[in-house]
C-alpha cells in the first residue's frame, strides 16, 4: 500500500503513542493492591502493544516510547491516585481516538484499533476501586467548611483587630476548634447513617482536610505585616485550594469542572465579603481599638 510521507509521520506519531502508553499501562499494573485492577490494566497495556505492532506493519520502523511521558504518569498516579493518573490517561484515549479516525480510510485495521480504544475508557472506569475515594465527602465537607468559615472569619478579624499576629492566633484558635468540631460531627454522622465508611477515617479525613486548609489561610498573617495584603493573599490561596481541589475532582470524578469552582467562589467570597462587612460595622458601633 502507497502511503504519503504526511501519512506515514502521522502513523509513527501514533505508534509512539501507543508504545508509550503500553509501558504507563504496564508501570502502574505493578501498584494497584487489587488483582482485578492489576489484570485489567495488564490487558489494556498488551492491546496497546498489538496497536503498536499494527502501525509498524505500515512504517516497517521500531519507534522509543516517550520516556518522560510514563515517567509522568507514573508517578501522578502514585502521588495522587491510580484513579486520577488513569483518567488523565482516559482524556489523552479520546483525543488519540479522534486523531485515528481519519486514517479509516487507509489503515483498515484501524476500525478494530478505535473500538478497542473505546474498551479501554469502559474498563478504566470500572476499574477503580481506591478506598479514599469513598471519604471524598468527608474531604468535601472538611474544605468546604473551612473556605467558607475562616475566610470569613479572618475578613472580620482583620478589619476588627488590624494586627497580623493577632489575626493568626485568632484565626488559628478558631480554625482548630472547628476542625475538632466538624470530625466530631462527622464521626457520628457517618456512625449513624450505618454504612460501609469507618467513622473514625470519615472523621480523620474530614478534620485533616479542615486543619491544612486552616493552615494555607492562616500563612500570609505569620509571614506579612500588611493586614490589608495578607487577606488579598488569603483570599488568593483560597482560589487555588478551590480550583486544584475541583480539577482533581473534575479528572477523578468525571464531574464538570465549572460549576462546583465557581459556586464555591461564591459562597467563601460571599461570606468574607460580609464578615468583613460586620468587623467594619462592629468596630465603628462599640469605638474598639486593638
Amino acid at each position: 500500500m502507497d502511503i504519503t510521507p504526511e501519512v506515514h509521520a502521522q502513523l509513527l506519531e501514533h505508534q509512539k503513542n501507543e508504545i508509550t502508553e503500553y509501558h504507563i499501562y504496564l508501570n502502574l499494573s505493578k501498584n494497584p493492591k487489587s488483582s482485578k485492577n492489576q489484570e485489567i490494566l495488564e490487558k489494556i497495556a498488551h492491546e496497546e502493544l498489538r496497536h503498536y505492532h499494527v502501525f509498524k506493519k505500515y512504517t516497517r520502523k521500531d519507534v522509543e516510547p516517550d520516556r518522560f511521558k510514563i515517567w509522568k504518569y507514573y508517578w501522578i498516579s502514585r502521588i495522587f491516585g491510580l484513579t486520577f493518573g488513569l483518567k488523565l490517561m482516559e482524556n489523552g484515549e479520546e483525543r488519540a481516538q479522534k486523531n485515528y479516525e481519519h486514517l479509516l480510510e487507509t489503515i483498515p485495521e484501524i476500525s478494530t484499533i478505535i473500538e478497542e480504544e473505546n474498551k479501554h475508557e469502559n474498563a478504566l472506569l470500572g476499574l477503580i476501586d481506591e478506598e479514599w475515594l469513598n471519604y471524598i465527602g468527608s474531604v468535601v465537607l472538611g474544605l468546604n467548611d473551612a473556605l467558607v468559615e475562616l475566610t470569613g472569619a479572618l475578613a472580620g478579624f482583620t478589619l476588627a483587630l488590624q494586627d497580623t499576629k493577632l489575626i493568626a492566633l485568632t484565626g488559628s484558635v478558631t480554625g482548630i476548634a472547628a476542625a475538632l468540631s466538624m470530625g466530631a460531627s462527622e464521626y457520628l454522622s457517618t456512625k449513624a447513617e450505618g454504612t460501609d465508611k469507618n467513622p473514625l477515617q470519615a472523621s480523620l479525613y474530614t478534620g485533616v482536610a479542615y486543619i491544612l486548609t486552616v493552615i494555607l489561610l492562616i500563612l500570609p498573617y505569620l509571614l506579612l505585616s500588611n493586614y490589608y495584603l495578607c487577606l488579598g493573599c488569603t483570599l488568593a490561596i483560597a482560589v487555588a485550594i478551590i480550583a486544584l481541589f475541583n480539577y482533581y475532582i473534575s479528572v477523578a470524578k468525571g464531574t464538570p469542572f465549572g460549576r462546583r469552582f465557581w459556586e464555591m467562589i461564591g459562597v467563601s467570597f460571599g461570606v468574607a465579603g460580609f464578615s468583613f462587612f460586620i468587623g467594619y460595622l462592629m468596630r465603628s458601633v462599640f469605638g474598639i481599638e486593638v
